[in-house]
């Protein structure tokens, strides 16, 4: 394959040219027939977006030059009108619930497949450990949708992503001190890596966000403490992924490598998409974020006095673009290894060999006083006690014998 390099392309579209009303509501895709990665596609890159507008706000904040303030406004507003261009793309006709349901196969996918390709073991190993929690999310939500609006979510993710108990999220409660992970430092680490922390931060972050906001408008007490407890995961994993970051990369540097993360993913989103509508969308925003990149090059060049290529030691072709794809036997190999693992300080330990007082214990115990309170394991019970079993996707038996029942869900399984 070609390599594409986005400092070069001769089709960027200019910062002086903006968009008008009817170019930022475009046409929605149909929640009936559209590809389950379409629909994870348009919520990862409105994430992406979110990111780069309150980072370009933060910037401002701690900027004192004026001239320099000006020139991130005018990024930032071209990064608001992609925003909504975005937006616009998810139909009027699907609940927040199913979106929810979109969000978790976005989780849930993403991360497999990065941690699949990415060569830096500390954060592999973070992606699988939040990769099983999302999952578990994924299941919770699932059995929600069904008890309460009567629908199934294999309509919404088909038979690329199963739906059964990863970690179950009662386990997932850990002390804050144990969110923390080794940050990397983005010129000794391959050009990917660095990517992927950007992406999955900006991935998870708007996750969280999207249920801080919509989860007091569900209809249904149960089903906003659901969302409340789910926000509180959420949390932990922007923290953890966040602590991936580059912590010695400056504010120009960091602008770079967010429009970058930008054009890398409208590439990626160009090439993978199967609606010919929605291709030709990214086709233009990524021409887009070439011209936001190359104006932040020379933002480099005017107020830091560098070279922005200076930042890629190794060259700016972007890596292998991210396609979307099942990761079945994947996650069900990391369910089978790590499933009984919780985060300690920066590294992983399985709960078993956790002393009866240790923090996670401590912590664990401390938020989930009474079983019958906590959230996710009432929905399962609901569906059960509905139904007769919980809500499930399986395409053989749960690779772990303790999680395997479909009419009890275990509350101390990897607690």
């Amino acid at each position: 394959m070609k390599k594409t390099n986005p400092f070069y392309e001769e089709n960027a579209i200019p910062v002086s040219e903006f968009r008008d009303w009817s170019a930022m509501t475009l046409k929605p895709y149909n929640k009936n027939t559209a590809s389950p990665y379409t629909k994870t596609r348009v919520i990862l890159m409105n994430g992406t977006e979110f990111e780069q507008c309150w980072f370009l706000h933060n910037f401002s904040r701690h900027e004192k030059n004026n001239d320099l303030r000006r020139e991130l406004a005018l990024l930032r507003r071209h990064e608001q009108q992609q925003q909504k261009v975005i937006s616009s793309l998810k139909p009027v006709d699907e609940s927040p619930l199913e979106t929810t349901i979109s969000y978790e196969q976005l989780a849930v996918d993403l991360t497999a497949i990065l941690a699949r390709h990415v060569k830096d073991e500390n954060v592999k190993n973070a992606l699988n450990f939040a990769l099983l929690e999302d999952f578990d999310h994924l299941y919770r939500f699932a059995n929600l949708l069904e008890s309460e609006q009567g629908k199934s979510a294999k309509d919404i993710t088909r038979e690329y992503t199963e739906i059964m108990p990863g970690r179950p999220t009662i386990a997932e409660h850990r002390h804050p001190f144990d969110a923390i992970n080794n940050s990397i430092c983005n010129l000794k680490s391959d050009l990917f890596t660095v990517l992927v922390t950007n992406i999955i931060t900006a991935a998870e972050q708007q996750t969280m966000n999207y249920y801080m906001n919509i989860g007091d408008l569900h209809p249904t007490s149960e089903g906003r403490k659901l969302y409340a407890e789910i926000a509180m995961i959420e949390e932990q994993h922007v923290t953890e992924y966040g602590s991936l970051l580059d912590t010695t990369c400056g504010w120009l540097e960091n602008l770079i490598m967010h429009e970058y993360t930008e054009c890398y993913l409208y590439n990626s989103c160009a090439l993978d998409e199967t609606d010919k509508n929605m291709k030709k969308i990214y086709e233009r925003l990524y021409l887009e974020e070439c011209g936001h990149l190359i104006h932040s090059k020379n933002l480099y060049k005017t107020y830091a006095g560098k070279d922005a290529m200076s930042l890629f030691p190794d060259g700016a072709d972007f890596p292998e673009p991210l396609m979307f794809e099942g990761n079945i036997e994947y996650i069900r190999d990391v369910i089978a290894r790590t499933d009984c693992f919780t985060k300690k300080l920066e590294g992983y330990e399985c709960v078993h060999n956790l002393p009866s007082d240790d923090v996670f214990r401590q912590y664990n115990k401390s938020v989930n006083k009474r079983t019958d309170a906590v959230a996710s394991h009432n929905v399962i019970d609901e569906h059960i006690r509905k139904f007769g079993k919980d809500y499930r996707y399986e395409v053989k038996e749960h690779p772990v014998t303790e999680l395997a029942s479909r009419t009890h869900d275990n509350t101390t399984f990897a607690r």
